[in-house]
């Protein structure tokens, strides 16, 4: 095996004794391979074998996910940049991210518990998805530093004038039966948060985005593989544990990609007569392929759709499906019209 790039990582244990690994990347022929050593100070080492195969997008994924956990773990690099990105060090960027740092270790769980319940509540009376009305990290920062009046509130980070005015006289109302021990502005956050604990978090948070990232990525590759196999939306619903739903938003997106997808359409569509497509897209052209609603009312009434929506009915749902994968042909052969003229 042939290694293409090391870099050496040092940091302590939670007994302060220091340690040092590798992490290497190896060709061999013609695939990849990724791996972790960590050498141990009587010259022992241990290896940890993180990827092999041929794909090198792949191994990227691995590499920022794996990498991720071990800087997470205090782990750091003795060649510096090695997992910069830009805008990660300075700015507006790193004071909101800092105070999320400090929310998330040091808020109070009672308090963001409560907040939750709050949320639970509004959502259901207004009928709306609870992140529609705060996010966690905008709980978490009310939960750590306990805002009492209007002007603190607009301090925090996610939270606007909007925000403020609509849900603000609740959020202080359950803040101001809290005894604070902390104070605004919040400058004291960046001096009393150390920097180690704050890189550390930092890579936490890094792991999880990672971690999606390489998800996603090998659903993907899955489906690829299934499409390649003449395998079904059914089929791909046991082969990645996503929802039909899920499946088709993929497909869109590896569409919009240029991958080709055209065999899954034959199979999902083939149940489907010629003159209902047919109708489909004659819709699509009078009414374009924005919103589907209109063209579901269109093609299949409008007294069966409401109906259909009211009871949540499967049957509306699998309209919507056969909408959006025929929609995947319609803007492929748009796409082609474009570039001919």
């Amino acid at each position: 095996m042939q290694i293409v790039f090391m870099n050496q990582m040092s940091g302590a244990d939670e007994s302060g004794h220091a340690r040092s690994a590798q992490v290497w990347i190896g060709e061999e022929e013609g695939g990849w391979r990724l791996g972790w050593r960590s050498i141990e100070q009587e010259g022992d080492f241990f290896d940890e074998e993180w990827y092999e195969g041929n794909s090198w997008n792949e191994l990227l994924c691995v590499y920022r996910h794996q990498l991720a956990k071990k800087l997470g773990e205090g782990f750091r690099p003795l060649i510096e940049g090695v997992f910069h990105e830009s805008g990660e060090n300075g700015g507006k960027s790193q004071v909101s991210q800092k105070l999320q740092c400090y929310s998330e270790l040091y808020g109070s769980e009672e308090l963001y518990t409560e907040l939750c319940a709050w949320r639970r509540r509004k959502a259901a009376s207004g009928r709306k998805a609870p992140y529609f009305i705060a996010s966690n990290r905008v709980l978490r920062m009310i939960s750590a530093f306990i805002p009492q009046t209007e002007e603190e509130l607009l301090q925090l980070p996610g939270i606007g004038t909007s925000k403020a005015s609509e849900h603000g006289a609740e959020w202080l109302e359950i803040t101001s039966k809290i005894e604070r021990t902390t104070s605004f502005p919040l400058d004291w956050v960046y001096s009393q948060l150390s920097e180690e604990v704050f890189l550390s978090w930092l890579y936490k948070q890094k792991e999880q985005k990672y971690k999606q990232e390489l998800e996603r990525f090998q659903i993907r590759r899955t489906m690829l593989l299934g499409i390649a196999e003449g395998a079904s939306l059914a089929h791909l619903e046991e082969r990645t544990s996503l929802s039909r739903r899920d499946l088709v938003e993929e497909l869109e997106g590896l569409e919009k990609e240029g991958y080709d997808t055209e065999q899954l359409l034959q199979i999902e569509l083939s149940a489907i007569t010629e003159t209902e497509q047919a109708t489909v897209w004659r819709a699509f052209e009078e009414l374009g392929d924005t919103f589907l609603k209109p063209v579901l009312q269109r093609v299949y009434g409008q007294a069966q759709t409401e109906k259909g929506e009211a009871e949540e009915i499967g049957g509306t749902e699998k309209l919507y499906e056969r909408l959006r994968l025929l929609r995947i042909r319609f803007r492929r052969a748009e796409a082609s019209k474009v570039k001919m003229s």
